[in-house]
């Protein structure tokens, strides 16, 4: 690709200062997508002819608004060493779209940024959203502005919050309140007139009409008590989030009552204590769709912003393995979350009332494995912390695909629910030390739910595995787990993944592997399995061709 332009001077007097049109200058765009430019210029008398008032000929790159040529440029340019360029760049050569289905290289990774197509044709840009400011590649790069403080936008009070402001009337006032809009002005008395008009009329209204005007007044207190309990569960910052990407349905209190049938008992599909109780739901308005609904028990109180921010985060995970998190209800007290439906059979109840071959547990400790993996490197610099696993929150779909629920929504820190005794277990024996969940505290419970698969027994109630961790091996390690599994006769396979249950059960969590190594440690172990059983087959399967052999003879 080439471009260029063709400038001509014959006389000094025939230039105009301010113009680059062809007479002693012109100039050329650079062409969208251009990555290397080589600048070259050329003279049609290959520079025989050179005139007093232009010894030169001159070829640069500049902004096009920071130059602006003279005729005293034709003899004098020389004397200027540089001149000002803007760097055109942009992330990567994919569009937003598909830099956004790959969450681990996507750069845009504050909460409050979005992504912009490049306009020159390669790649992505990231900015903040309206109402932030900073840096939209960075974590927490986006910060909120306080527009009341910056902009001063309110004639009368201004409340900033997340991402916006908005501007009220002192008591006795009207208007939007806002210098750019009507202001506040006084209460007219013609007004309070018409009020009073209206009121008296309504009170001589027949009996009919008085009730009818009761049902609307209850309809609208009905409504305006969802729209504050939707802002008080943080609505505002979820529809600022989702302005940029909408990964999340929004789901009216009305659409819940409608798809659980006004939460009949009948759509119950399991009730506890420490989770809530789960319905099964169908959506008319959305082509009747099956769905789980999750009403948690009331909570002591909300970190909204964490809450929302987590919610966003999680809807866009996408994983085999991990139960899909598909919408929200915020008008109820409570928030209602919306997931994909999934049968009620869990973990724990397929480990404690099937047998359970070393194939299957195999496989499914790679899939829990591999979705905790996931969830910890799918945003860069901010590993997702599921803090509440355990074999009752892994549910298993019909096919006995794991399917990893119950994440990083419920923990104590966001909604403040308390630990009752059948999760004590599975907590990181270091969150009662420094009251924190981290991507470590996921592999100790990964290492309890791993340890019940090999036991097969239910685990206690106490925190306390030392007799399991203090097992170095062989019969001793070997007697502890379940003898179903012993009895196939894999004992080396058995002993190193027990082996792995124990040092993601460390009670130093510096001890323990990351999720990374415990996928490639089970991925190992399946591989020599694998390799064990085919193996096994074509030991069988010879050991067929010499009887069918023999019964020839």
């Amino acid at each position: 690709m080439s471009a260029g332009c063709v400038s001509w001077c014959d006389s000094i007097d025939t230039v105009v200062n301010g113009t680059c049109s062809g007479i002693g200058c012109c100039q050329t765009s650079i062409p969208k997508g251009v990555k290397d430019i080589l600048v070259d210029i050329r003279s049609f008398g290959n520079h025989t002819t050179v005139k007093g008032f232009n010894p030169c000929g001159y070829a640069f790159v500049v902004e096009a608004e920071a130059f602006e040529f003279s005729s005293a440029d034709l003899k004098y340019l020389q004397n200027r060493k540089s001149f000002p360029v803007i760097l055109d760049w942009s992330v990567g050569n994919v569009t937003c779209e598909e830099a956004q289905k790959n969450l681990s290289s996507y750069a845009c990774r504050a909460i409050h940024s979005a992504c912009s197509d490049s306009r020159n044709g390669f790649g992505y840009h990231c900015n903040c959203l309206t109402g932030f400011q900073g840096n939209p590649y960075l974590v927490d790069g986006c910060e909120d502005i306080d527009e009341c403080i910056s902009l001063k936008p309110c004639q009368g009070t201004c409340a900033n919050f997340l991402g916006n402001y908005s501007c009220s009337c002192p008591k006795g006032f009207v208007g939007d309140g806002r210098k750019d809009g009507v202001g506040c002005h006084h209460k007219s008395r013609k007004a309070n007139a018409s009020t009073f008009f209206y009121v008296a009329s309504g009170l001589m209204v027949p009996a009919v009409g008085s009730s009818w005007i009761f049902w609307r007044r209850k309809q609208k207190k009905v409504v305006k008590q969802r729209q504050n309990t939707f802002e008080r569960n943080g609505g505002s910052i979820l529809e600022n989030l989702l302005s940029r990407r909408r990964t999340l349905q929004v789901f009216t209190a009305e659409d819940m009552k409608r798809a659980t049938n006004n939460y009949d008992e009948s759509q119950i599909l399991r009730r506890k204590h420490n989770v809530g109780i789960i319905y099964k739901g169908i959506l008319p308005n959305y082509a009747n769709q099956a769905v789980t609904i999750k009403k948690f028990d009331a909570p002591k109180e909300c970190d909204c912003e964490v809450f929302i921010r987590n919610l966003v985060t999680f809807s866009q995970i996408n994983h085999r393995s991990i139960v899909k998190l598909i919408g929200c209800c915020l008008e109820t007290h409570v928030p209602l979350l919306v997931y994909e439906f999934i049968t009620v059979t869990t973990l724990y109840d397929y480990i404690h009332d099937y047998d359970l071959s070393w194939d299957v547990l195999l496989e499914m400790a790679s899939q829990i494995a591999e979705a905790l993996e996931h969830m910890h490197s799918a945003v860069p610099l901010r590993p997702l912390i599921h803090g509440n696993l355990n074999s009752s929150s892994i549910l298993l779909d019909h096919d006995y695909t794991v399917k990893v629920g119950d994440f990083a929504l419920t923990r104590s820190e966001i909604f403040g629910i308390e630990i009752y005794d059948d999760q004590i277990g599975c907590i990181d024996p270091e969150y009662f030390l420094i009251g924190q969940l981290t991507v470590k505290s996921d592999v100790y419970s990964f290492g309890v739910v791993l340890a019940e698969l090999l036991t097969s027994k239910v685990l206690p109630v106490e925190n306390n595995f030392d007799y399991f961790l203090s097992l170095p091996g062989g019969d001793d390690l070997i007697r502890t787990l379940d003898h179903r599994l012993v009895d196939e006769g894999k004992i080396e396979q058995l002993t190193q993944v027990a082996r792995l249950a124990q040092m993601c059960l460390s009670n130093s969590s510096a001890d323990r592997p990351t999720m990374t190594e415990v996928v490639h440690r089970l991925g190992e172990v399946i591989s020599r399995n694998s390799s064990s059983t085919v193996s096994s087959n074509s030991r069988q399967e010879t050991t067929a061709r010499r009887v069918m052999r023999r019964n020839r003879r």
